[in-house]
């Protein structure tokens, strides 16, 4: 089981508590992924807050971020982490936790490629939610073809995740029972949230064959599919 740390007092008792009977959810969606792509999840931890963007441009207006998938340079060395936050395991359903889930995990293969074709400085910087909705999606690789051993898993992705994430359940309920409660929360520009990570960490990664082989596969099944499509 999960620890998540409460030494700041900033989490209720009972929403701790909440977290580590719900946490199930969490590890079945992993196994789930597992499964079904033969991969590894990556390392991944519980963020005790909620995480909203906020645009300088768009006034007044905010997204809620539930995870995200973060580099880090760790000891010298640069580690992949999936950061899942707290008001995603106490107020999601399963579909929506492990779309999620899923979604990050389709996050992870696309930055390992990039990684591996040596071409990740940053990401191209969105200043507005709409931008943002559309260049996510760009960042993935297609989840037909990750998950086509769990045709359920992706009914949940595509009925989340057609334009961005939306789970209008969720999002009411993380206002009700996370921000109006004044919760722990954490505020980050929109044009922050982008992967930058340096050359020489980049050039030193060490990343397993069979990953490369798969993301590989992948990327070549995504690839005749687009083929196929525009030749039909």
């Amino acid at each position: 089981m999960v620890r998540i740390t409460t030494d700041s007092g900033q989490l209720p008792t009972r929403v701790y508590r909440l977290i580590n009977n719900r946490f199930h959810l969490v590890t079945q969606g992993i196994s789930r992924i597992e499964r079904a792509t033969g991969i590894t999840y990556p390392l991944y931890y519980i963020e005790p807050s909620l995480i909203i963007s906020t645009s300088a441009i768009e006034s007044g207006q905010f997204g809620i971020l539930f995870a995200r998938t973060i580099p880090l340079v760790v000891d010298n060395d640069l580690r992949i982490v999936i950061q899942i936050t707290a008001p995603l395991i106490t107020c999601g359903h399963l579909g929506s936790i492990h779309a999620i889930l899923a979604h990050e995990f389709l996050h992870y293969l696309k930055l390992m490629s990039k990684i591996m074709k040596m071409d990740v400085l940053s990401d191209e910087i969105s200043r507005t939610f709409f931008e943002q909705k559309y260049m996510d999606h760009s960042q993935i690789i297609h989840e037909k073809v990750v998950f086509k051993n769990d045709p359920t898993l992706i009914h949940h992705l595509l009925s989340r995740f057609s334009t961005g994430f939306k789970d209008t359940r969720l999002e009411n309920r993380v206002v009700k029972e996370w921000i109006h409660k004044r919760l722990p929360m954490t505020s980050i520009p929109l044009d922050s949230n982008v992967t930058r990570i340096p050359i020489d960490k980049i050039a030193s990664v060490k990343i397993d064959p069979d990953l490369k082989e798969k993301i590989f596969k992948f990327e070549t099944q995504q690839l005749n599919t687009g083929r196929l499509r525009h030749n039909a």
